[in-house]
C-alpha cells in the first residue's frame, strides 16, 4: 500500500549499487545490513555450514532453521554458505570482498585476523572497501576482545540499573535493544562512510562497540546533573525514572497520556474536572513539575478510573493533550494506524508459504526499494 502520493515508486532505494558482503550472525549484524538491505544496497550473507545461530535461536518455524525471528532480520538478502575453516571457503570470500563495497561483521578481531579478513589485509585488496566491524568493547580498553551478547551489555551499561533506579530489581528490557542500537548505529555510520569515500576516494574502518554505544545511550538520557564538575545533584532523570512513569489505568485497560507543556498540563486539570491545580504550587509551571514529577504522575495514574480509555482519548484529543491508547503485543499486529500506512505486508515465501512482513517505515522522496526479497532458506 502506497499511502504518499508524492512518494516516486522507484524500483531502487538510495543505495542502489552499493555491494555489501555480510558477515555477521543472531542480531546486531543483521540488523545494520538489513538496513542497508531495505535501502536498496546489494546485500550477500555469508553463512557457515551451521547457518546464522538466529534460524535455531529464534523461536518456532514452519521448517528447520526457517524461524520467524531469522526472516524478520534477513529480508532482502542474498544468502552463500561457505565453510572459512578450509582454504577454498576463505579464497571464494576474499573474492567476493574485492569487488565489495562495504564489509559488515560482528566476528571477534582476533578470529579475523586468523581468517586473513582484518583490516589491513582486505585494504590491500580492496582500497575502496568500507570496513564495518561491530565489537562488543572498544579497541584499547580494558575489556577488549571480551565475548558479549545483548544481556551482558544490557547488564554493563546501565539499561538493567534504569530498572533497579526506578524502584525494582535490575532487570533487562525484553527485547535485544542494545543490539538493535548498535546495528542501527552502524548502519549509520557506513552511510557517513560511503558518503566521504566520494571525497576522498577510498575506503576506511569503522570499528562500532556494543559497549560504548549502549553506555552513551544511557547516559545522555541520566548524566543530567554529573555533567558539571563538581556534580550539582545526584544522576539520573527522576522524572523519567519515576516508578509512576506508566501507562495509567483507566475503566476498561490503559492508556499513555503526556502533558508537558503549560498548556497541555492546564487542558489536563480541566479535563479531569480538576481546574484550580493551576494554581497548586507544585504544578504551575514546566520546571515546578519537573521538580514535583512524582506528586503529577500519581494524579495522572489516580484520575483516570472513572472513563473508559476511549472515553478519555476522545475527551484529550480535543484539548490537543498527547495521549495513546495502550497496544499488547497482539493489539499491534491489527493497530489501525499501522494498517493504514501499511506497516505489515503479507508475501509468499518460496518455502514458508504466506508470510508477514514488516514494511519499510520511512520515505525517500527518489523512491524506495519495492521488490523485497524474502529471507534466504
Amino acid at each position: 500500500m502506497n499511502n504518499h502520493p508524492q512518494i516516486a515508486t522507484a524500483q531502487k532505494g538510495p543505495l542502489d549499487g552499493v555491494v555489501v558482503v555480510d558477515l555477521s550472525s543472531v542480531v546486531v549484524g543483521p540488523v545494520c545490513s538489513l538496513t542497508l538491505a531495505d535501502h536498496g544496497a546489494e546485500v550477500i550473507k555469508i553463512e557457515s555450514p551451521d547457518g546464522d545461530l538466529m534460524r535455531q535461536l529464534g523461536g518456532g518455524g514452519r521448517n528447520p532453521g526457517m524461524t520467524g525471528k531469522f526472516m524478520n532480520f534477513n529480508r532482502n538478502k542474498k544468502s552463500i554458505c561457505i565453510d572459512l575453516k578450509n582454504s577454498k571457503g576463505q579464497e571464494i570470500l576474499i573474492q567476493l570482498l574485492k569487488k565489495a563495497d562495504v564489509f559488515v561483521t560482528n566476528m571477534r578481531p582476533g578470529a579475523l585476523q586468523k581468517l586473513g579478513l582484518d583490516w589491513p589485509t582486505l585494504q590491500a585488496h580492496n582500497p575502496q572497501l568500507i570496513y564495518c566491524q561491530m565489537l562488543a568493547f572498544g579497541r584499547g580498553g580494558a575489556y577488549f576482545n571480551r565475548p558479549a551478547y545483548d544481556t551482558v551489555i544490557q547488564s554493563s551499561a546501565g539499561f538493567a540499573a534504569t530498572f533497579e533506579k526506578s524502584g525494582g530489581e535490575p532487570r533487562f528490557v525484553p527485547m535485544v535493544v542494545t543490539d538493535h542500537i548498535t546495528g542501527l548505529v552502524s548502519a549509520q555510520a557506513i552511510g557517513f562512510a560511503l558518503y566521504r569515500r566520494t571525497q576522498v576516494g577510498h575506503g576506511e574502518l569503522l570499528e562500532i562497540p556494543m559497549f560504548e554505544t549502549a553506555a552513551a545511550f544511557v547516559l545522555r538520557e541520566h548524566m543530567g546533573n554529573m555533567t558539571f564538575e563538581p556534580p550539582i545533584g545526584p544522576i539520573g532523570d527522576a522524572r523519567v525514572l519515576d516508578k509512576n512513569n506508566r501507562p495509567a489505568k483507566t475503566a476498561d485497560g490503559y492508556i499513555s497520556i503526556s502533558p508537558n507543556t503549560d498548556a497541555q498540563a492546564f487542558a489536563f486539570f480541566e479535563a479531569i474536572g480538576r481546574p484550580e491545580l493551576k494554581d497548586d504550587p507544585r504544578f504551575c509551571n514546566v520546571a515546578i513539575r519537573t521538580k514535583n514529577s512524582e506528586a503529577y504522575y500519581q494524579l495522572r495514574s489516580s484520575s483516570l478510573g472513572g472513563k473508559t480509555s476511549e472515553e478519555w482519548i476522545d475527551i484529550f484529543e480535543k484539548s490537543d493533550i498527547p495521549c495513546m491508547r495502550y497496544n499488547s503485543l497482539e493489539d499491534l499486529l491489527k493497530d489501525p494506524h499501522l494498517q493504514e500506512v501499511g506497516f505489515l505486508q503479507e508475501i509468499e515465501h518460496p518455502t514458508e508459504g504466506k508470510i508477514q512482513q514488516i514494511g519499510l517505515t520511512n520515505q525517500f522522496s527518489g523512491g524506495m526499494r519495492q521488490d523485497f526479497l524474502p529471507a534466504p532458506q
